[in-house]
């Protein structure tokens, strides 16, 4: 892994590749500007990580009063977003700056979010499954079907796909491709879908 950066994802739109000469759906992100708010060693933390918070002008957060000492000693007043990169990255010190500058070689990264946030669900939308026939006079349309024998094992087995809550879970979508970056105005596009709503946060992994 190369770098990581935080960001925040705007929405979604196209672009036209003149290679392929095809619209490319992408996901507009605004990642960075990061600092770097701590370093962990192996031998004192047991891993090692760079701990980065996103720095946005525009939205500053209120912190506690222990987050502001430990922001204060890199350096930043406040931080929207923090989050632990795993790796060894020796070129960077605490207070230093992480921006899109970083990934001018990446081509291809992984993205970290929350999903959309379903509310409760049944099996048909949690689970994809197909229901009985839609019939008149069937009364089985959209039911689980059996969850459990009556006489052996006269319970519900763990893990057993039913409805429930839906969504709001963390989610890796891996192998982005970049299609563009705008270092300028801190604007990064991959390629397809990214997980969370718009104004959400993400974790951007460079590989």
């Amino acid at each position: 892994m190369k770098i990581g950066i935080l960001g925040r994802k705007l929405g979604v739109n196209q672009l036209f590749d003149p290679e392929s000469r095809e619209v490319v759906p992408v996901t507009i992100i605004k990642a960075g500007p990061c600092l770097v708010l701590q370093k962990k060693s192996k031998d004192k933390d047991g891993y090692n990580a760079l701990q980065l918070g996103l720095i946005e002008t525009d939205r500053k957060k209120k912190v506690n009063k222990p987050l502001q000492g430990h922001l204060k000693a890199s350096g930043a007043g406040s931080a929207s977003y923090i989050r632990e990169i795993r790796g060894e990255f020796p070129d960077l010190a605490v207070g230093s700056h992480v921006t899109l500058e970083n990934f001018q070689d990446v081509k291809m990264v992984d993205v970290i979010g929350t999903s959309k946030g379903k509310g409760f669900q049944g099996v048909v939308v949690r689970h994809g499954f197909g229901g009985g026939a839609a019939t008149h006079g069937s009364m089985f349309h959209r039911a689980p079907g059996s969850i459990g024998a009556s006489s052996y094992p006269s319970r519900v087995f763990k893990g057993t796909k039913m409805g429930g809550r839906m969504g709001g879970v963390r989610v890796t979508t891996k192998n982005l491709t970049v299609s563009r970056i705008d270092a300028e105005n801190g604007l990064i596009l991959l390629k397809g879908s990214v997980p969370g709503p718009k104004n959400g946060f993400v974790i951007i992994h460079g590989l």
